[in-house]
């Protein structure tokens, strides 16, 4: 068998001379000619100006796009404190990645590129230029040139948060011989779980170098500037709607109104995505309020205003969502009533605050697996099914403590990834 894989590894850099070069051209200048974005294009071939001089040591992390790149936020960070006498480079291989790597890590990252194509004159290009100490490949990124090169240079090379959906697995699976040549490339490969890790192993990755590591996005820490607000009245409720988009706050309003009828301690925030919308959403409150008895009174967090003669509070305010989340009792995560794939849910948990979502969570679909194993969240599908959730964590005191239990445990079980990763990146760079 591995005859057979380095044949077809020589036949793939063979015809990738001569046939896929060709055809990444065609590709390109189709994109110009439907000006489509090109950007990133010759950088992932190899050909860009590097910043950081060879005798440089460097670091290398790899998050393919948008939530890759933002759960190695915090390893990123510690990276940069405990190993001060290296660089760092950060690859993506999109451009929303990028925009978003170079938005993050502006002050904190000495270069910023784009992953090569992997083919193998791409990958040898990019080896020649860039000759990493260490390099840290967030999640699946499974790159089979890449991976032989970085062996060839002897360059050690991690998998880390490394996760495989079950629908992936059934493919993956038929292809164990061609994964366990990829594998056998790497030095260590770290897994979200432990389903994660059996999953690896089972399509081909080495039990001895396969380890648990929990899940980089749980290392997160509160936000404990101190916040100017106070919970009155002392015994109201409040549901926090954070991070709304467009279409999502009418979902909100209609529910809080249905809500209200029965359970006529509640109040509810809502914290728009976009501090633009604020004056819109003013304008629905009046308008799904005013066919109620009395209507919804609102105030502004801007003015200070609170719920002491308020139904609903808009924050429009910037960056006191986090700290928002540790006055509420129930958290709605938006941008997951529209195609956004959602926001964040461990703001909210980080407080043991149940969560409820729309069913857009591709974003976090990885931590909404882990906390509606529980009943630390729920994804639901319409508007009614979230009414009816939050129904019963308002009037059913043990399951809203357990809810609030499980979002404790959830989240206490997962942290500690960035240390664990920081020690293996040690044993190699010590």
């Amino acid at each position: 068998m591995k005859i057979l894989t380095n044949a077809l590894f020589f036949m793939l850099e063979i015809s990738s001379a001569f046939l896929l070069i060709p055809f990444a051209l065609l590709y390109f200048i189709l994109r110009k000619v439907f000006n489509k974005s090109t950007e990133g294009f010759f950088t992932k071939c190899g050909f860009f100006k590097n910043p950081i001089n060879q005798d440089e040591k460097i670091i290398m992390f790899h998050g393919v796009s948008v939530g890759e790149v933002i759960a190695l936020e915090n390893l990123i960070k510690l990276a940069k404190e405990t190993f001060k006498d290296y660089k760092i480079l950060i690859t993506t291989g999109t451009k929303t990645g990028q925009d978003i790597a170079k938005k993050k890590y502006a002050g904190i990252a000495d270069f910023i590129t784009f992953f090569p194509f992997d083919l193998p004159l791409c990958t040898k290009l990019f080896f020649k230029k860039i000759r990493p100490d260490v390099i840290l490949m967030a999640e699946t990124e499974l790159w089979p040139f890449f991976a032989r090169y970085a062996k060839k240079c002897s360059v050690p090379l991690l998998l880390i948060n490394g996760r495989i959906s079950d629908d992936s697995f059934k493919t993956y699976k038929y292809f164990g011989w061609f994964f366990k040549h990829i594998f056998s490339c790497y030095q260590g490969i770290f897994t979200q779980s432990a389903g994660d890790m059996e999953k690896m192993v089972k399509i081909g990755a080495p039990r001895g170098k396969t380890e648990v590591m929990k899940n980089l996005k749980f290392d997160i820490q509160k936000n404990t500037t101190p916040i100017d607000f106070e919970k009155t009245p002392e015994n109201c409720r409040i549901i926090l709607a954070g991070s709304t988009h467009k279409g999502e706050d009418e979902i909100v309003l209609q529910t809080f109104k249905n809500l209200k009828a029965d359970f006529p301690d509640i109040k509810l925030i809502i914290a728009p995505r976009h501090l633009t919308r604020t004056d819109s959403i003013a304008e629905l409150i009046k308008e799904i309020g005013k066919t109620g008895e009395t209507g919804f009174k609102f105030g502004l967090r801007s003015k200070k205003e609170n719920f002491k003669e308020n139904d609903i509070l808009l924050l429009d305010t910037l960056g006191e969502l986090s700290r928002m989340y540790s006055v509420a009792d129930i958290a709605f995560i938006g941008g997951s009533f529209n195609n956004t794939g959602g926001h964040n849910p461990l703001e909210a948990v980080i407080y043991s605050k149940p969560v409820v979502s729309g069913p857009s969570i591709k974003n976090f679909k990885d931590i909404y697996g882990l906390l509606t194993q529980t009943d630390a969240a729920k994804v639901v599908k319409t508007q009614k099914e979230m009414e009816e959730h939050i129904r019963k964590l308002l009037s059913d005191k043990a399951f809203y403590s357990k809810a609030t239990a499980d979002s404790t445990e959830i989240f206490e079980s997962q942290k500690g990834a960035k240390d664990f990763v920081i020690s293996k990146m040690k044993e190699i760079l010590n």
